[in-house]
Order: structure tokens, then C-alpha cells, then sequence
């Protein structure tokens, strides 16, 4: 072995605790990016090739009934491939057992002609087309597929059977698999991560058309598009020319993947994870960075005598520079590779978390070479140059000048003392003069612990914004406790027959009708709710819990739905309704900050007036006595009409379930990583300024100053630099989180910067935690300080 590489192991030896706190920092930050990068990858990968081997459909479609043939005349339109027509309908679904509302959406699969798009991959059981042991057919029992997500939240196994109530007549499905469909990756009913509420069966289709009187016709439409290069029109083009024929079956307008639910979901998170795996890593590397250069500036500084011998016999500038590049890259390096060991380990646990929600026929945790490579390569490139200055340094010093003591430091009065501040004690201005003397590295230090507690304020951050939206959401605005919605529009009196059923205290009706809004070149898909002008039961609350009125006749918009639409107040805008094909002019009535969707609202009366309709009426909102809920639930199975109900206080609970423990693991991830950080920046700062300042504190003690006094001007620089990093990190953590809002807003979701008292104060604890933990070791370090070899000097 060299001997540069024998002095490098020692170095090494006398240093490995602050190498190590360095090295656990760069691990944080390689993690951080293997751990949200790779799941995301993960979520990629099963995503484009579950949908190339199930070949997902472009375009989706939905009519009230239309004829087979209908399908053989679209497939010639221009730019469509294939054509795949189906019955689907909306049933409730009784487990005995469990009194919770649940619905279910029957897809009608044809047994003699297996689904060319949008097919079904069975993950357990057997499938509608092989039933090898499956019991034979028994009357008013329906085969039926199960969706992973639903089967596995309640429990269900192919032979188990569940009720379900199918067009009026009650009907029992038994299970004979459990199934996946790229329809349906996420499977939650509007888009609310809700398994436990509703689930997707897939059943025959001659049986679901002789339930529902659709022999020979189809209510929805599946298509898929020729590919980019092989058509000649674009998607929008080839969706218009879709409606067209699909408008006199009254059909919507048909809508492309970036619509479909399923889809719109798993891009989105698609999306925020690139975001977060790549905001945070860089605030990890670049504290590395940081320390890295304090560290070897330090060492450099030490060495100094040292690093004149070594020139003195010989060695060169480039092999000194090298010697210590090696230290750097050996800290990086076992960084590093705790950091792949750390993200490969919770890259795999996120994938589990995904898995409980996006469901696929082939879903594990792979981690990209390329991204591995991509983490080394800016790690060991951050920490080459952030200790740059310092390496370069060995080789602008001269071995005269290195021979000889560093220059003793330049001290004056600080800054309080020229503002006329004289009243502070000897240790107070030693500590400030300390401090000043040193602006960067204090600056620096002062930083890196703000930006610990940003990302710990960051971190938990998402659970305040969670708690916002559900507060918001299910008791500001959604004040009733159960919503009945309509198979078709009805008589709103039928509100009067709901007013009679068990333990009802009040109800509203509503009107939604599903239209396009357009303002010149721009058009988005939306649904128009109408509603009461003063509702009480299903209020428009905005993200400051603000109430708005739709009181006019015309209509109210979310703020990003009107930028999007590039739509102010007063402006006039084109509704074209897909019921009757209709056409209205509305004026924007007002625009509401709301947190989750593009909504669009009227008052109901208006929207009916509009509309050239009576008083009619989609769905109902009511609130209820107290216990009364399932009585109610029961009776209104008994309305022919009703296409089915909902609890709120069971929608909640279901999503509070799958929401509250992922916020919690995500916190906690970010907090520790945050804790790492502090821990690195505290530690190796009073570790060097022990180094440093060893002569002067071992001479106090020679002088009489006890132990606690000395620790006191050391420690004091640490509390005095925490004490400004406080209020900084909470500043920093709030522009952090409306960095990260503003980076994951979406058309689904907008998250609200509401940080908490609670938050703040969780932060600072974990900061002052691990600022505590670090002092008390160097607290330890100082009592066993020898006074004889730190007061030797070089003269």
C-alpha cells in the first residue's frame, strides 16, 4: 500500500464519525431520489405494458341504447382501428354481514367473442370462459369476476357470492375470480380512493342484457384509434366525428384517455412523485456539498505541515489533490451505497403502498441502471465540487509558507457592539466575534439547518392539506349524510317521496347534466351540478371555507377551470349540453377557489329554465336522524328509480383507511431524512469548531473556567445559530410548500398551503432533537479534552 493511501486509512480512522454523518446525508438524498423515482418507474413501466398487453382503448363512450349496428358503422370512420361495444350498469351490492352502501358497476362481457380491448386478466380463480369446477348454474345467480382492489378490501374469493339488486330484482353473483382490467388500475368511485365502497364485476353479457332489456344493443362504447402515424386526423378530429352518430342515441360527448378516471389517477401520482423525487434529493446533496467542504477545508487547514512535507520530499501538486479527492470519494461512496441499499429497501415498500391502490396484472419494484448511474453520477459530481475549492487549495500552498502557523484570526467588535449594544457578557461576545468572523461558514451552517426543518414542515405539510380538503369537503360543503342519485331525470316531487322514508330531517334535489364548455378554441368536459340557490346540504365552499351563492342565472366556475378556459367574470360562454344535444349562452356568474376538480355550478331552477324543462331533478341529498341511516338505506331499495345511495360517514371512513396511513409513512420518511441532515450539519460544525478552537478553550480551563463554561462558548454558537434557523426554516418550509403546490396542481387536485401550529412545532422539536443529541457528544469530547497536547504550538 502507498503511503498516501496508509495516511488516507488514518485520516479516515480519526474522522469516521463525521465521515459518517456525511455519508448518512448523502444516502438520504440518494434515497430519496431511488426511493420516489424508482416506484415511479415502477408505476410506469406496469402501467404502459399492462396497457399494451390489454390493449386499453383510446376513447370511451356512453349512450343510452344503441344497436350492434351502430358499432359496424363507426369502425369505418377515420382514424378508428377497432370498435368494442358493451353493456354496463350501476347495481348495489349487498354482503351479508355488512350494512355499509355498496355499489357495484356490472360490465357485460360476451363469452363467445372474448374483449379485444380493454381485456380482463384474471389474477385468481378461474375466468367467464373456463369455469373447470365451478357448480352449475343456479336461477337468479349470475358468474361473475370480481376487481382485485374490491376483493381484497372485503375479503372475497372465487365460490364466495354476493347480493346485488339488478334492475329492481334482487340477484346473487357468484364470484368465480378475481380479475384486473387497464379500465379499471384505479377502481374508486369519483375518483375517491374508496375500495371498500365500490367494485367491479364482470359477468355475461347476455345475462346483463336480458336483466336490462338490451338485447341486440350496447349503452357503452369502447374504441381504439389507428396509430398517430397511420391517420389522418388527430384524436380530437376522430372524437368528433364519434359523437356525431353517437348523439342521436344520446350519447356524451366521447372522451379520450386523459379523461378516463383510471387514467386521469395514475398519471397524476405518476406525475407528483417525479416532482417530489426530484425537488428534495437536491436539498439533501446540496447540504452534502456543503459539508464536504467544511470538512476538508478543515482537514486541509490541519494538515498544513503535513502537506509541506509531503512537497518537500517530493510528492506532486496532482498527487497531493488526488490524495484528498480520494477522502471525498470514499465519503460519497459509502453514501452512496447505503443510499442504493436504503432506496432499493423503501422503493419496494412504496410499490406495496401503489399496489393497494393502482392494480395491475404484473406489478414489482424495479430500479433503472440508467437511474442508478444517474444518482451516483450528480452525487459523486456534487461532492467533487463542493470540495473543489478545498482540494485546490493543497496545491496553491507553498511548503515555506505551510511550514510556518496559520496567521491568527482578525478580530473586532461586532456588529451589536457598533450599533451600541455594550452590555453583553465577555462569553456573549466571543461567541458573536466567533461567529462574524466566519460569515460564510456560519451562513452556511445557519442554513443547512433551516433546510432540515423546511423539509420536516414539508413533510408533514400533506397531512394539514389532507385534513383541509376532508374538513372542507365532507363538512363544510357536503353537510348531508346520504345522497341518492336518479337512472334518468325525474319529477323533483319524487323528493317528497324520499321525505317520507325513515328518519329524514331534510333533503334537496339537485340537476347535473353533463355538458362541454367552450370559449373559442378552448373546451373542457364538465358536469354541471344544479342545485339550490341557499343550499344548506351541499354547499360551494371554497378553499377559505367561504360559502358561495349561485343566485343568478348563470354560472359559477372554479377558478382553474375558468383560466383554464381563459374565462373571467361576466364574460358569456358556450354550453353544449350532451343531453338533447342542446346549446345555451351563460354568463360567468362568479368564480369559486375550489381544492379538488374543474365544477362547474347553477342554481337549479335557472339550469332547468335553461334547459326548457320543468322541475326536474338527477339526484337527492338528504340528512338524517341520528342511527337511522341503514333503515333508510334498506327503503330506498324499493325505488324503482334509484340507481343508488351513498353514506358519507362510510365514504369517509373508507378513505381516511388507505389515506391517513400513507400520509403518516410519508411523513415520517421525510422527518427522518430531515433528522439526518440536522444531525450532519450540528454535529460536523461543533466537531470542527472544537478542532479549531482547542488551544483557546483548553487556556480557559488553565485559567479556571469550569467545564460548563467552556462548553457554553462552543455549545452557545450552536444554540445561537438553531435560534436564527428556527424562524428561517419555517419561512423556508412555507416557500417550499407553495413550490411544491404550485408543481403538483392539476386539473384533478390543488393542494391548500395550510401548515398548522401543530406542524411548525413538530419541526422544531425534531430539529432541537437532534441538535440535543449531537451537542451532548461533543459535550463529552470537551470534558475529555487534553490541555497539555492542545496547548503545544508549533513555534
Amino acid at each position: 500500500m502507498k503511503a498516501l493511501d496508509r495516511k488516507l486509512l488514518r485520516d479516515l480512522r480519526a474522522m469516521w464519525s463525521q465521515a459518517l454523518t456525511i455519508a448518512l446525508v448523502v444516502a438520504s438524498g440518494v434515497g430519496g431520489f431511488l426511493t420516489s423515482l424508482s416506484a415511479v418507474d415502477s408505476l410506469a413501466v406496469a402501467r404502459d405494458r399492462f396497457y399494451a398487453e390489454g390493449r386499453f382503448a383510446d376513447v370511451f363512450a356512453t349512450v343510452k341504447r344503441a344497436p350492434l349496428a351502430l358499432a359496424e358503422q363507426l369502425r369505418t370512420l377515420p382514424g378508428v382501428a377497432d370498435v368494442q361495444p358493451t353493456i354496463e350498469e350501476v347495481v348495489r351490492i349487498d354482503i351479508p354481514g355488512i350494512s355499509d352502501p355498496i355499489l357495484g358497476q356490472l360490465i357485460g362481457v360476451d363469452r363467445r367473442r372474448p374483449p379485444r380491448l380493454n381485456q380482463v386478466a384474471i389474477v385468481e380463480g378461474a375466468g367467464l370462459f373456463d369455469q373447470t369446477g365451478i357448480d352449475e348454474p343456479v336461477r337468479d345467480t349470475i358468474d361473475a369476476l370480481v376487481s382485485q382492489g374490491f376483493a381484497q378490501a372485503r375479503g372475497l374469493r372465487p365460490g364466495d357470492s354476493v347480493g346485488a339488486l339488478v334492475n329492481g330484482r334482487k340477484r346473487r353473483l357468484r364470484i368465480v375470480g378475481v380479475a384486473v382490467s387497464p379500465e379499471f388500475v384505479f377502481a374508486g368511485l369519483w375518483g375517491m380512493p374508496d375500495q371498500r365502497g365500490f367494485g367491479i364485476f364482470w359477468v355475461d353479457q347476455e345475462a346483463l342484457a336480458a336483466a336490462y332489456d338490451m338485447d341486440g344493443a350496447f349503452n357503452t362504447l369502447a374504441v381504439r384509434l389507428a396509430p398517430e402515424s397511420a391517420r389522418r386526423v388527430t384524436e380530437a378530429e376522430a372524437i368528433d366525428a364519434l359523437a356525431q352518430p353517437l348523439a342521436r342515441y344520446g350519447g356524451t360527448l366521447p372522451r379520450g384517455r386523459i379523461d378516463q378516471t383510471s387514467h386521469a389517477m395514475l398519471d397524476n401520482e405518476i406525475k407528483e412523485q417525479r416532482v417530489l423525487g426530484t425537488v428534495l434529493p437536491s436539498i439533501f446533496l446540496s447540504v452534502a456539498a456543503f459539508l464536504l467542504n467544511v470538512v476538508i477545508s478543515r482537514l486541509v487547514a490541519t494538515q498544513r505541515e503535513q502537506i509541506a512535507a509531503l512537497k518537500a520530499l517530493g510528492y506532486s501538486n496532482s498527487a497531493i489533490a488526488a490524495h484528498y479527492l480520494k477522502l471525498v470519494l470514499l465519503i460519497v461512496s459509502l453514501g452512496i451505497g447505503l443510499g442504493m441499499a436504503l432506496g432499493d429497501w423503501l422503493g419496494a415498500a412504496f410499490v406495496g403502498l401503489y399496489a393497494e391502490v393502482f392494480h395491475f396484472a404484473h406489478f414489482e419494484h424495479r430500479t433503472d441502471p440508467n437511474l442508478v448511474l444517474l444518482a451516483g453520477g450528480l452525487t459523486l459530481g456534487a461532492g467533487v465540487l463542493g470540495t473543489l475549492s478545498a482540494i485546490l487549495a493543497t496545491v496553491r500552498l507553498m511548503p515555506a509558507e505551510a511550514m510556518r502557523p496559520p496567521a491568527p484570526g482578525r478580530f473586532r467588535r461586532t456588529i451589536a457592539e457598533r450599533l451600541g449594544f455594550t452590555g453583553m457578557s465577555p462569553a456573549l461576545r466571543m461567541i458573536l466575534r466567533n461567529m462574524e468572523r466566519k460569515p460564510l461558514r456560519t451562513g452556511l451552517s445557519i442554513g443547512g439547518i433551516a433546510a432540515a426543518l423546511a423539509i420536516v414542515v414539508m413533510g408533514n405539510f400533506f397531512r394539514d392539506a389532507i385534513e383541509v380538503i376532508v374538513d372542507s369537503t365532507f363538512r363544510l360543503s357536503m353537510r348531508s349524510d346520504v345522497s341518492v342519485w336518479m337512472t334518468e331525470p325525474v319529477d323533483g316531487a319524487i323528493a317528497l317521496q324520499l321525505a317520507r322514508l325513515p328518519g329524514v330531517l331534510a333533503h334537496e334535489s339537485l340537476r347535473d347534466v353533463q355538458a362541454t364548455l367552450v370559449n373559442g378554441p378552448r373546451r373542457q368536459r364538465v358536469m354541471v351540478r344544479g342545485g339550490p340557490v341557499r343550499s344548506e346540504l351541499l354547499r360551494i365552499i371554497d378553499v377559505d371555507g367561504m360559502q358561495t351563492l349561485p343566485d343568478g342565472d348563470g354560472i359559477v366556475l372554479t377558478d382553474r377551470l375558468a383560466e383554464k378556459l381563459g374565462l373571467r367574470v361576466g364574460d358569456a360562454v358556450r354550453v353544449d349540453v350532451q343531453e338533447g344535444r342542446r346549446q345555451l349562452t351563460l354568463r360567468v356568474e362568479a368564480t369559486v377557489r375550489e381544492m379538488m376538480g374543474l365544477n362547474a355550478y347553477m342554481n337549479r331552477a335557472a339550469l332547468n329554465r335553461a334547459l326548457g324543462e320543468g322541475d326536474v331533478a338527477t339526484g337527492f341529498v338528504l340528512a338524517l336522524e341520528r342511527g337511522s341511516e341503514a333503515r333508510f338505506l334498506q327503503a330506498t331499495q324499493g325505488l324503482p328509480r334509484a340507481a343508488g345511495a351513498f353514506s358519507k360517514a362510510t365514504m369517509l371512513r373508507n378513505m381516511r383507511e388507505v389515506t391517513a396511513r400513507n400520509i403518516l409513512i410519508m411523513s415520517t420518511v421525510l422527518t427522518l431524512f430531515a433528522v439526518v441532515i440536522a444531525v450532519g450539519v450540528v454535529y460536523n460544525n461543533v466537531r470542527i469548531a472544537l478542532a479549531e478552537r482547542a488551544w483557546e478553550l483548553a487556556s480557559l480551563r488553565v485559567l479556571g473556567f469550569t467545564r460548563t463554561e467552556v462548553s457554553g462558548l462552543l455549545l452557545g454558537e450552536l444554540a445561537l445559530g438553531i435560534a436564527v434557523a428556527l424562524p428561517l426554516g419555517m419561512l423556508g418550509g412555507l416557500g417550499l410548500v407553495h413550490v411544491i403546490t404550485g408543481l403538483l396542481k392539476s386539473d384533478q387536485f390543488f393542494f391548500p398551503v395550510v401548515i398548522s401550529a401543530r406542524t411548525y412545532a413538530l419541526a422544531a422539536l425534531a430539529i432541537l432533537a437532534a441538535a440535543a443529541a449531537s451537542a451532548l457528544v461533543v459535550r463529552r469530547r470537551i470534558d475529555r479534552l487534553d490541555m497539555v497536547a492542545a496547548l503545544k504550538t508549533r513555534e
